[in-house]
């Protein structure tokens, strides 16, 4: 390592930022929170929704079935629109892309509301799930490439932390009105429109990267190019793992972590009475906002330890406490006490990952494929995951949810067997 990387590693983060940085980090950051805010709008009012769009009682095996048919869809569309987006992101350029990408979400998840059957509000959720696939690409790409080498980790992990500031204001959503007896799923879905007011500020205040500008201006005809990153040996090794790594990930949060709702519903109100269900809503809010507290907590903590240990290093701790903490939180959630107690923990481990995919993966690519990498891995890797989500309410509908949880846990231990092959980009600089 040379002494210059030496001393940029030695510094203070925020040494030499501009307020442009802070802007760049800001805007970035909110498109990130409000992409995973509504994410989370269909995690905690997905149940109330589709018991009434399908005529059935919460409790009833055809809600936990259709509901990971959707999320399943939801997950499918968010693939779709990072392979897409990843490739327009290199081409057309990060900011358009990340504008277009928000009006995306925040629109279909408007329409989220205006379903009268659970077709339409499935299909609208694969809409929404296009834009935010495409949104994050855009936006870590962005962030790392206008960022110095110093300060790149850490704002990259400030950036993915903003997922759990965003599932934090969705539970608060659900909190204030979802558990309103006057208004309820279809005004928290309404709500998701509002991250549409973030494009104008983008617009107009947010230049695309020099890094971009520049790789545009010497190879336009090479950005973007999904066969690129198969072009050599290291490409192609570093998109294999990225994308295993990503599946990992995935199946965790989505084919399990966001099943928590569910879980907590199920120890409260087991009987689904009625009369518990507005105490009940507020608990399961509350919970699900410890749970992203956690996240919050482990996302910041994946950037702090791999900058001191590496990447693989990190990596490596995260999937281990996920294959403790995960299933011991579907065994031992009984009542709010214990939610409040292991809901933290599995929000700190799982979501800890998407902190080192948002660190990792645009480090792995040159400048001419970076959105497009970053895109591929994070998302495409959401096609081999769909079986996380669908498999987990399909077992759901038959088994308890704890053993439902305890199943899907055991995809932890893969990515343990692919670490191995990643490889380590602490204190290296950005590829161009």
């Amino acid at each position: 390592m040379s002494t210059e990387q030496t001393q940029e590693t030695r510094q203070r983060w925020y040494s030499g930022l501009t307020g442009y940085h802070w802007l760049v980090l800001l805007v970035a950051s909110l498109g990130w929170a409000f992409d995973t805010m509504d994410q989370w709008l269909y995690v905690l009012a997905r149940q109330p929704a589709l018991a009434e769009l399908l005529k059935a009682s919460p409790g009833d095996a055809i809600v936990a079935s259709k509901a990971g048919i959707v999320q399943a869809l939801f997950i499918f569309g968010w693939a779709t629109g990072g392979f897409v987006f990843g490739m327009i992101g290199d081409r057309w350029g990060r900011t358009r892309t990340m504008a277009l990408t928000i009006l995306i979400y925040a629109g279909f998840t408007g329409a989220c509301a205006m379903s009268q059957t659970w077709g339409p509000f499935a299909l609208f959720r694969f809409l929404c799930g296009f834009g935010v696939g495409g949104e994050f690409a855009a936006g870590a790409a962005l962030v790392a490439e206008v960022f110095p080498a110093h300060a790149r980790p850490t704002a990259l992990g400030i950036m993915q932390a903003a997922s759990a500031v965003g599932n934090m204001a969705a539970a608060l959503i659900n909190l204030t009105i979802g558990s309103s007896p006057n208004l309820g799923w279809r005004w928290v879905f309404g709500v998701g429109v509002i991250p549409a007011l973030l494009t104008f500020a983008i617009r107009m205040f947010v230049k695309e990267p020099e890094r971009w500008e520049q790789a545009k201006q010497t190879g336009a005809s090479q950005l973007g190019r999904i066969s690129e990153l198969f072009s050599n040996l290291e490409l192609r090794r570093n998109t294999v793992v990225g994308v295993g790594l990503a599946a990992v990930g995935v199946i965790g949060f989505w084919g399990i972590g966001t099943w928590s709702p569910d879980l907590l519903r199920n120890a409260l109100n087991p009987h689904n009475l009625p009369e518990l269900k507005q105490h009940m809503e507020k608990q399961v809010s509350l919970a699900v906002m410890c749970q992203n507290f956690g996240a919050l907590f482990g996302i910041l903590s994946w950037a702090w330890f791999a900058q001191r240990v590496g990447r693989k290093p990190a990596f490596a701790a995260s999937f281990l406490c996920c294959l403790v903490i995960v299933p011991a939180t579907f065994y031992f959630t009984s009542s709010f006490a214990t939610a409040m107690i292991f809901y933290p923990l599995m929000g700190f481990a799982t979501t800890s990952l998407f902190g080192g995919y948002a660190v990792y993966f645009p480090e792995l690519y040159p400048t001419r494929l970076r959105a497009t990498g970053t895109g591929f891995c994070y998302n495409v890797a959401r096609y081999l995951a769909l079986l996380g989500p669908y498999g987990f309410g399909q077992l759901r509908a038959i088994f308890d949810i704890r053993v439902a949880g305890a199943v899907v846990s055991v995809i932890f231990l893969l990515a343990l067997f692919i670490l191995p092959f990643a490889k380590e980009t602490k204190d290296q600089p950005l590829p161009e």
